[in-house]
């Protein structure tokens, strides 16, 4: 078992950013553009650029 120090592996946000990509693809088929649809977009976004954020530093 790792050990809890408080620190999230990089791995994490890729793997949620790649989740949030699908969500937002079967959204997208689904319902159209929707509030929904934008969310999940801008979150992927987000997870996206803190994997590569955590790469470099």
């Amino acid at each position: 078992m790792g050990s809890i120090d408080g620190e999230i592996p990089a791995v994490w946000f890729l793997i949620s950013s790649i989740g949030f990509i699908i969500l937002s693809f079967i959204q997208y088929r689904n319902t159209g553009k929707s509030f929904n649809t934008i969310f999940l977009s801008i979150m992927a976004v987000i997870f996206l650029a803190s994997y590569l954020i955590l790469l470099t530093k």
